[in-house]
């Protein structure tokens, strides 16, 4: 069994009895949780008066033991569908361009559920040193990824890469108000965070606070590395159009290695194509925390009816 919120036990309580109104949950408890690059997917073992339920999250669904009596066969199956099942442009970018930085985006994770958990001083001081790490993870990342002119300096001071990080990526008088902003961002989340560790006076506004300045300096720094890696314009440099998407593919002489490039939506202009990640090399990506199982069953139909909204 892993450690529940209540605000988790209720949603998953919520959701089952949208879906199942005629059955009663007699007990539930988390007992599996898997992240695949910054997805994490939780399990949840469904009690009611008549038979029991697999309730897997990021979506939500809900799966009858009866059918899938195997948990892992119920979460295989889940991370499928969710695969297949058609996403946004925005949600299927930001699988993608995560991979280079799916230790900050995990770290943060654990930064917001630490959060959910904290209540009282030193659950406010625990919040400010995630949110420490995710900060160092971040320029720690940013160092391996590519190649800097600067002259380095040590690996674990903040403040030297962030002047380096936002300097180079935002260079010239053209850039001057965005390098201030990042560079903005970034310290002030690290003052805070820093603070935070320390404060005798913490509350909870002030972990929330740490938590949202580093989600915030993290976002606008991974935008701004997304496009230097790929190497995006601001414009189209065939007609100026702002207009610009990203495409993916691979190649018959790379069949393994995912590729992106800009496109341009207004003349079709495309950039020079960059390497991605290499689809043979995610074992990685995932992780998984509690106990599974290695039992066979097999599916029966019918499933559940689906509920729409």
């Amino acid at each position: 069994m892993l450690r529940a919120t209540d605000e988790e036990i209720e949603e998953v309580k919520s959701y089952f009895n949208w879906q199942a109104p005629d059955l009663t949950i007699t007990f539930l408890q988390k007992v599996y949780s898997e992240k695949v690059v910054s997805h994490a997917h939780h399990v949840w073992d469904v009690h009611t008066d008549r038979d029991r339920w697999w309730v897997i999250t990021n979506p939500n669904n809900l799966y009858s033991q009866d059918q899938f009596p195997n948990m892992d066969l119920a979460l295989t199956f889940h991370i499928g569908l969710c695969l297949r099942t058609p996403r946004s442009e925005e949600q299927q970018l930001k699988d993608l361009r995560v991979l280079p930085f799916g230790a900050v985006f995990a770290q943060m994770e654990e930064t917001e559920a630490a959060l959910s958990q904290a209540a009282d001083v030193a659950g406010y001081q625990a919040v400010g040193m995630r949110c420490r790490e995710v900060l160092l993870t971040l320029i720690g990342v940013a160092q391996d990824v590519t190649i800097w002119e600067s002259p380095a300096v040590q690996r674990a001071n903040f403040k030297g890469w962030s002047e380096i990080i936002a300097n180079e990526m935002l260079a010239g008088d053209k850039n001057k108000e965005r390098r201030r902003a990042l560079k903005s961002a970034m310290e002030e989340a690290w003052v805070f965070a820093n603070w935070l560790t320390h404060a005798k006076s913490a509350v909870w506004m002030d972990a929330e606070l740490a938590k949202s300045m580093t989600s915030h300096a993290m976002g606008i720094c991974v935008s701004y590395f997304m496009r230097r890696l790929r190497d995006v314009p601001d414009a189209c440099p065939q007609c100026q159009s702002p207009r610009l998407e990203p495409q993916y593919g691979n190649s018959e002489t790379s069949p393994d290695t995912l590729f992106e490039w800009p496109h341009c939506a207004d003349c079709d202009w495309e950039g020079k194509p960059v390497t991605v990640a290499q689809l043979n090399g995610f074992e990685g990506l995932v992780t998984g925390e509690g106990e599974r199982s290695d039992e066979h069953s097999v599916m029966a139909a019918p499933f559940r009816t689906i509920k729409r909204p």
